[in-house]
């Protein structure tokens, strides 16, 4: 990935367990991205969070390294959603030990490794991309939601209204 350029991402929970049920767990990954665009670190022109994983269309800005920011992002979701785990047992179907790895570096994971960018080159893939993050909680295997913009885990109302309720979107076109 290089800065400047727009990506879709992916990114999925290990194992692809639903992690994301409820607005706390959510807004965990919602308000590391603010924190990531107040530091003028990324721009976020799109997302859907679904149930076990996200989808983004994302800028990286100068002088960021693309994958230290996932990395990071990734890393302080991580943190505290085990924290979560430890001090919320009875209010979530998973466990801590749901996340426990063997591995040197790590006793816990909570995302599978190596999300998938898909560099967006131009207007076309860029606004099929934005039409499959938008309809994706629409899906026969999901059904989240009626339509785009009831879904409150995306920024769909925010191309219908063009009012941001999360504070940190930018225009596909900005």
């Amino acid at each position: 990935m290089e800065t400047g350029k727009q990506y879709f991402l992916t990114a999925t929970i290990l194992n692809w367990q639903n992690v994301f049920h409820n607005d706390f767990v959510v807004n965990l990954l919602i308000k590391e991205w603010e924190h990531r665009v107040n530091l003028n670190q990324i721009k976020i022109n799109a997302f859907v969070v679904m149930p076990n994983h996200y989808h983004i269309i994302i800028q990286f800005l100068e002088p960021s390294i693309p994958s230290d920011i996932i990395r990071d992002i990734h890393k302080w979701f991580s943190k505290g959603y085990i924290k979560y785990l430890k001090n919320n047992t009875s209010e979530t179907k998973f466990t801590i030990k749901d996340f426990q790895v063997n591995k040197a570096d790590r006793k816990h994971q909570i995302w599978q490794r190596n999300p998938l960018p898909i560099l967006l080159y131009d207007r076309e893939i860029l606004h099929q991309k934005l039409d499959y993050i938008h309809k994706n909680p629409l899906q026969e295997k999901w059904k989240l939601a009626n339509t785009p913009q009831e879904y409150k885990y995306s920024s769909a109302s925010y191309y219908e209204t063009n009012k941001d309720n999360f504070g940190f979107l930018s225009h596909i076109y900005d």
